[in-house]
């Protein structure tokens, strides 16, 4: 299935953060983002965080790229907020849209390897690395939006 592209308007994200690589996630032993999304819900954060907008959905963030898809980025496991300190913003820009649906985390697992898939087989789509998000509308269905030039 093809990826849409969408112009997304700019928005904000709260949650817990944290910084790694695909290289750590790809080691039991040094990844973070299971841990991370355990908290999120252990923690119940989506109900406490302040300044949540009218947007149910949760999201998972990627921001502060060191470089590409090998370097450092953070991820933060969050809900929309119409404002507030702690935040990471979601550029407003053109998105390649990739959606995914089935048993968690397996379908979110599957979703990112048709992403490296597409762009690996397109090298003229040029990623920009600024903000891309996983917007999850139930246990089972997200759409990853990544950002493109």
């Amino acid at each position: 299935m093809e990826p849409i592209r969408q112009h997304r308007d700019a928005f904000h994200v709260a949650g817990l953060t944290v910084r790694t690589t695909n290289l750590e996630e790809n080691t039991p032993a040094t990844a973070r983002l299971g841990s991370l999304w355990n908290r999120f819900f252990d923690e119940q954060v989506y109900a406490s965080t302040p300044h949540r907008n009218g947007d149910t959905r949760i999201y998972g963030v990627y921001s502060a790229y060191e470089s590409d898809a090998s370097g450092a980025f953070d991820v933060t496991a969050g809900v929309a907020v119409s404002s507030g300190e702690d935040c990471v913003a979601i550029e407003a820009g053109d998105y390649l849209v990739f959606d995914g649906q089935g048993e968690m985390p397996h379908m979110v697992i599957a979703t990112w390897q048709r992403i490296w898939q597409y762009f690996e087989a397109h090298p003229e789509v040029a990623r920009r690395y600024r903000s891309d998000f996983e917007a999850y509308e139930g246990p089972d269905k997200v759409a990853i939006h990544i950002g493109v030039a």
